[in-house]
């Protein structure tokens, strides 16, 4: 009876020392979240659907008068996304056109930009003339969204001036008649 007393505690002890070793938890513990967030930048005009618009002069009807613009259109949205880098801490939105019209100066405003958007959006420029070459429209974007689709981001609107208008590069006397010339609109988003 003695020797199963002895193996009876000396089980009991191996069991207590066994459980005291297994319940080694604290009041806290820790581990790791891997989290990646991708570089962005995107832009686009909106409506997608009705991005073309048309833009024209009217011949005017008494002998002395110039040609007159036809009404400024201001339908199209400048959109854009962005998340910066660290080496990059803005960036901007350019625009360009593709076909320089004799005699006709093009004419492009953003107005601040609204809507549902967030982050740190950019500033808009003074109206442009837009030419061949890249002009900032938008600068100081920073990790920002202006929401999507037309009444968000960046109200944009063009506008037509026979040369030697107010602001204006064209001369009046390179104009020429022509039916419908198309010229294309670039905008780019690069970091500064």
């Amino acid at each position: 009876m003695k020797k199963t007393t002895i193996t009876l505690a000396m089980s009991l002890a191996t069991f207590a020392l066994s459980s005291n070793l297994q319940a080694q938890d604290i009041n806290k513990d820790t581990h790791t979240i891997t989290i990646s967030v991708p570089e962005v930048a995107l832009v686009d005009i909106e409506p997608a659907a009705t991005k073309n618009i048309i833009l024209g002069f009217t011949a005017p009807i008494e002998a002395g008068n110039p040609i007159t613009p036809s009404t400024a259109n201001s339908t199209l949205w400048l959109n854009y996304s962005s998340i910066k880098s660290d080496a990059d801490p803005t960036r901007t939105v350019s625009v360009s056109v593709n076909a320089i019209i004799p005699g006709i100066d093009i004419h492009v405003t953003a107005a601040a930009a609204t809507g549902s958007g967030g982050g740190l959006l950019g500033t808009q420029a003074a109206q442009l003339t837009l030419s061949a070459t890249d002009q900032t429209i938008i600068s100081g974007i920073g990790s920002a969204y202006t929401g999507n689709g037309a009444n968000n981001g960046h109200n944009l609107t063009y506008a037509l001036a026979a040369g030697s208008g107010p602001g204006g590069v064209a001369v009046y006397a390179d104009l020429q008649a022509i039916a419908n010339t198309t010229a294309t609109v670039t905008y780019t988003i690069s970091d500064n």
